[in-house]
Order: structure tokens, then sequence, then C-alpha cells
């Protein structure tokens, strides 16, 4: 059975102990979110190494970090090293995109070292496999590779199976047209061959495979906005209403889903976006790039996507995609995963404080403790990227000389408010809370 048969049944199964665990909810309460569709564990049974991991509302919201190689950047080595750093980073699922050679060998390095969740976009591989400057996609094939994708132990796959043939007018008529790189190859597909889209027309068979196997599927959003000029028009909320029935289908069948959304958003729409899709999809778990909410900062979209990401995951959002520095200009280096995973920690997590899920505050108020303290190893302790925070303050203590003081070096020991904050309560006898 699948975790959404399983929990249908009324059954419990141990990656819904885990997460209950991991989560500290009562395990029953994991199990209803599973039944309902409002929560998935990807957990494909051959993914030997998974620690498994829910999404959904009830959850703290978690982050994915996309990985892989291109034809022209990286390889095998150079991805299992970034896998590396993204987890040491505090990753909760990763993507494999890469496309070109010897993918199954890509795929199953990373299989065998990430305990989180893998996905993966099956169409990059179906393309990778044909001949020709510019391969046309075969949909046959196409089933063949998300069957041998799900046997190999992938967790959760997005397919592009929302974006029809009728729809594809709307998106011609954009400023940036389709920049989905996975909506782009099936639309070519369909455009050329007059023939409606062959995940949706094959959606039983699809299902059976992933079923058999307990894959999830993430409903890619093939006609998201790659601009603002672009953001919540009738293209993508076309596609929507199609996700929605897909959806449904999932469900029907005892498949885990969950959809994708939208990249490139202004900020006052974020709000509408969320809600629309939860309306739409009937709670299904949201998965989202950023979203960028100004498209004029390129190496800097780490910051204008994690803007966007906190008010996602504030009002409907439960699985955020990173987006690292390297966003519209390459391939990101290991250092740019790891700044795109911490300012979507960030985002995760101050999306988690604003709607007042339960203990998710708790890392702040240690964090403000330990200032009015002045205990910096409990600061660094506490914070998201502890290197990163001691490193900078070692650099302070190097410059000045001053090792062993107790303030830093933005107000020194004479202007130090907190300093004084201190001896006020000493003072007056008041006991900080």
């Amino acid at each position: 059975m699948t975790q959404l048969e399983a929990a249908k049944k009324g059954l419990v199964t141990d990656e819904m102990k885990i997460v209950a665990t991991d989560e500290h909810l009562p395990v029953d309460q994991v199990r209803e979110a599973v039944a309902s569709g409002r929560a998935v564990i990807p957990c494909n049974r051959a993914h030997r190494a998974i620690h498994p991991v829910g999404v959904g509302r009830i959850f703290s919201t978690k982050i994915n970090a996309n990985l892989g190689r291109s034809t022209t950047t990286s390889g095998k080595g150079d991805e299992l090293f970034k896998l590396d750093v993204a987890l040491r980073a505090g990753a909760d699922f990763v993507m494999d995109l890469s496309v070109g050679e010897d993918l199954r060998s890509i795929r199953q390095g990373m299989l065998d070292a990430s305990p989180a969740p893998l996905g993966t976009v099956p169409v990059y591989e179906t393309i990778s496999r044909l001949k020709g400057d510019i391969p046309e996609m075969n949909p046959d094939l196409l089933l063949d590779v998300i069957r041998e994708q799900a046997e190999q132990g992938v967790d959760f796959m997005t397919l592009h199976a929302g974006l029809l043939l009728r729809d594809i007018p709307k998106a011609m008529s954009r400023v940036m047209g389709i920049v989905s790189r996975g909506g782009a190859i099936m639309t070519e597909w369909m455009q050329k061959n007059h023939t409606e889209n062959p995940l949706y027309a094959n959606w039983d068979r699809v299902m059976d495979i992933l079923a058999e196997h307990d894959v999830t599927v993430s409903l890619g959003d093939g006609l998201r906005s790659g601009c603002l000029a672009d953001a919540s028009d009738a293209a993508q909320f076309a596609e929507l209403d199609v996700l929605g029935e897909l959806v449904r289908r999932c469900r029907e069948r005892g498949v885990q889903v969950m959809v994708e959304g939208p990249g490139h958003i202004p900020f006052n729409q974020i709000q509408m976006n969320m809600e629309r899709e939860q309306e739409i999809c009937e709670g299904a778990p949201f998965y989202v790039l950023g979203p960028v909410v100004t498209d004029i900062a390129p190496g800097y979209d780490h910051i204008t996507s994690a803007i966007g990401a906190t008010a996602a995951a504030t009002y409907g959002a439960s699985l955020l995609c990173y987006v690292t520095p390297a966003e519209h200009l390459g391939l990101p280096d290991a250092d740019e995963v790891h700044r795109g995973v911490i300012a979507y920690k960030i985002a995760a997590h101050a999306g988690d404080v604003a709607r007042g899920l339960p203990g998710a505050r708790e890392r702040d108020d240690k964090m403000a403790q330990a200032r009015a303290a002045f205990d910096w190893k409990a600061q660094f302790e506490v914070s998201l990227d502890p290197e990163c925070a001691r490193k900078r303050w070692q650099k302070t203590r190097v410059c000045t000389g001053a090792e062993d003081d107790d303030h830093c070096s933005m107000c020194g020991k004479e202007f130090c408010a907190v300093r004084t904050s201190k001896r006020i309560r000493e003072q007056t006898g008041s006991n900080a809370h």
C-alpha cells in the first residue's frame, strides 16, 4: 500500500511514526492529514537511505534544494559534493535535475548518499536519451523512464501533466512565454504533433506505475510566470484548474500528490495565489519556487525569492524550492547552494513563526536570552548558520584585539544598549523575562 492508502484504511505506518516524532505531533493527527491528502510523506520503498519527511500545513515548512549537472558544467562528483553541502545546511528535500549522459549512475549515487527524499523531472532524462541537436520528446520513452526511476527509488517526480494543448495560445501572448524547462519540452511536442499532453492522456498508466512504488506526484507548473508582467494570468490559472482535477484523480487512485506553484509574482499577489491553490486543489500541499518578487536583481535572487517565500509559507505553501544567487545566470556552485539553502531556512522559519506554528519561536527566544546574557556560544548554537556567525564574530575580535570582550564592534562597550539595560535592571532590581 501507499502511505495514502494505508492512512485511509486507518493504518499507522513506520514512516508516519517517524514524522510524528520529528514534528512533535500525535501520530493519529499525522495519519489523518495524510488520509485527507492535506499532507504527504514522499518515501519510495526502494530508497534505502531515506529518513521520511512530512509535507503539509500541520508540519513545519520544508525546503528543497535543486541539484544536478548541466550538459556544459559539473559532473557526478561535483553534484555529490553539492548534495552534502545542501544537507549540511539543512535542506529537507533534494531534486536531481541532471541532464546529459550517465544519469542513472548520478541518481543512484545521490539516492545512496541522501537521507532526504529525492525528486526528479523524468522528461529531462527522456530528452537526454534521444539524439539530435533539438531532440523531440518521445511519450513511450517518457513512460519507460518514469517506471525505471520509480523502480530505482525516486521519492517524488515533477510531471507537467496539467499543461494542455488548448492553453498554449494563452502562454504565447506573454512577455516571456513558457519558462519551465519541462513545460517548454511538453509544449513543443504537443504543438508539433497537434496532440494532447501525453502525460494527461495517459494519466491512469502513470498512476499505475507510481502507486506500485509509492512515488509522490509533484504536479509541475509548466505555465508558471517567468516575470512579473506574466504573473497571475489566464495561462497560469488555466493550468491550475487542470491540476485540481489531477489532484482528485491521484487521491482516488491512492497516489500521494502535491502541487507546484508560480515563479515570479509581485508581493501583493502572493497571498491570493496561495489561497487560490488551496481552494482549487483541495488543500494539497503547495510546493513553490520562491516566488521571486522582482525581476531586477540578478545575483541576488536568493534574496528576492526568499522575501516571496516567507509570504508563501505564511499564507499556504508547505514546501519551498530554494533559489540561489546563480538563478537566471548559471549553474550554482557549492557556495551558492549553501547560501540558497540558508536563505530558504530563514524564509521557512519566518513563515512558521508568522503563522503561529507551535514551538516555531523557541529558537528565537533562546537567541534573545543568549544575547541578553552576552552568551556568544549559545547564540552560535541556536543560529541557522553557526559557522558563518562565529567566523564573523571572530573577525571583529582579531581586528580589535578584544577577544574576551562581551560586546560587539557595532556599539563598543561604552554605547552598548544591552549592557546599559543590564545596568538599569541591576539599579531597579528588575529581572529579565
